[in-house]
C-alpha cells in the first residue's frame, strides 16, 4: 500500500517541481497511477481521484503492482525466450522501477526501446533519466493518432518495422472511450507490425455474471474514473480478446494479471480488482 499520508507536507506540492505545461489542479491518469505505485510524482487532484477509487477496491495498490510486475514477466519472455530486440510501449506513464529497458537491456544491452505518453510531465521525467542512451527514447504523442506515432522520426530511428516488434499496450485501451474506437486504433497499430511480432495487452475487465458483485464494483469504479478523468473502461474478456484481432493468443490466455505465467514466488490475495484487471500476450504469425 502506497504512503497515502494525509499529512503529506505541502512541499511537494512545489510547483518549481512542475514542467512547463502541466496543470496540476485536474487529476491526470499517469500521476493516479503513481500515486497507486507509491511515488511521488503526484498532486493533490491525483491523489483525491485515487482515495475515491481506493474507497472501493481497498487493493487497487497491489492492482498497479499486479500490472508493473505482469509488464516485467512479458518483456523478459519476449526477450529472453522469443528474442524480441525493439519494444514500442505506448501509454508507459511515469517512469519507476523495472521499466521496459531495463528489463530487456539487462538480457541483452542493444535492445531498443521507445516510450510513447501524451503526459508532458511523463516526456520531462522520461529524458532526463534517458539522456545518456542511444538505445531509448521517449516521445510525446497520444494513442488515439497511430499514423503519427508509427511515422514519428524517433520511432523510425530505433524502430526497424522490417524486423519483429514487442508491442506494449499497457493500461492505456481501457482509457479510450468507446467512440475514440479502441478496436480501429489497435488494428492499425497491428497491421503495422511484421510477421514475428508480438502484441501485449492489459486492460480493465468486467466479469459480468461470473462474478456479479465485482462487476457491480467494477461499474463503479467507472463511473468515478469518468466523472474524474473523463476516461476508464471496464470491458469484457470478449471486447479485449478482439484487440488481438487474428493473432496466436499465447499460453494461458487473457487472464487476472497474476495468473499470466506467474514466477514461482509470486503469491497474490484473490481482493476485489483480482478479476477487474486482465492481461494477454499474442503473436503475429
Amino acid at each position: 500500500m502506497p504512503d497515502r499520508d494525509e499529512d503529506r507536507n505541502p512541499i511537494e506540492d512545489r510547483q518549481d517541481r512542475v514542467p512547463v505545461g502541466i496543470d496540476t489542479s485536474k487529476p491526470n491518469i499517469s500521476r493516479v497511477y503513481d500515486f497507486m505505485l507509491g511515488g511521488k510524482d503526484n498532486f493533490a487532484a491525483d491523489r483525491q481521484v485515487a482515495e475515491m477509487a481506493l474507497k472501493i477496491a481497498p487493493d487497487a495498490p497491489a492492482a498497479a503492482r499486479s500490472n508493473r510486475e505482469f509488464l516485467r514477466r512479458v518483456v523478459r519472455h519476449l526477450t529472453a525466450e522469443a528474442g524480441i530486440r525493439q519494444f514500442l510501449d505506448i501509454g508507459s506513464g511515469l517512469p519507476t522501477q523495472g521499466n521496459v529497458h531495463e528489463i530487456a537491456q539487462e538480457i541483452d544491452p542493444e535492445a531498443r526501446v521507445v516510450y510513447v505518453d501524451n503526459d508532458p510531465m511523463v516526456l520531462a521525467h522520461g529524458r532526463a533519466i534517458l539522456a545518456v542512451t542511444e538505445t531509448t527514447t521517449v516521445i510525446q504523442a497520444d494513442i488515439r493518432e497511430p499514423d503519427k506515432i508509427l511515422d514519428h522520426p524517433e520511432v523510425r530511428r530505433l524502430i526497424d518495422f522490417t524486423k519483429p516488434v514487442g508491442l506494449l499496450l499497457f493500461s492505456i485501451l481501457h482509457h479510450l472511450n468507446d467512440d475514440e474506437d479502441p478496436g480501429g486504433i489497435a488494428d492499425r497499430l497491428r497491421a503495422a507490425l511484421p510477421p514475428g511480432s508480438y502484441v501485449a495487452v492489459s486492460h480493465f475487465h468486467n466479469p459480468g455474471a461470473e462474478h456479479p458483485v465485482v462487476s457491480q464494483q467494477a461499474a463503479e469504479a467507472e463511473r468515478i474514473f469518468n466523472e474524474n478523468l473523463g476516461t476508464g473502461r471496464w470491458r469484457t474478456g470478449e471486447e479485449i480478446l478482439a484487440y488481438f484481432g487474428d493473432m496466436e493468443v499465447l499460453e494461458p490466455g487473457l487472464v487476472p494479471l497474476v495468473e499470466w505465467r506467474p514466477d514461482v514466488y509470486d503469491n497474490h490475495e484473490v481482493g476485489i480488482t483480482y478479476y477487474t484487471y486482465v492481461g494477454g500476450v499474442a503473436r503475429k504469425p
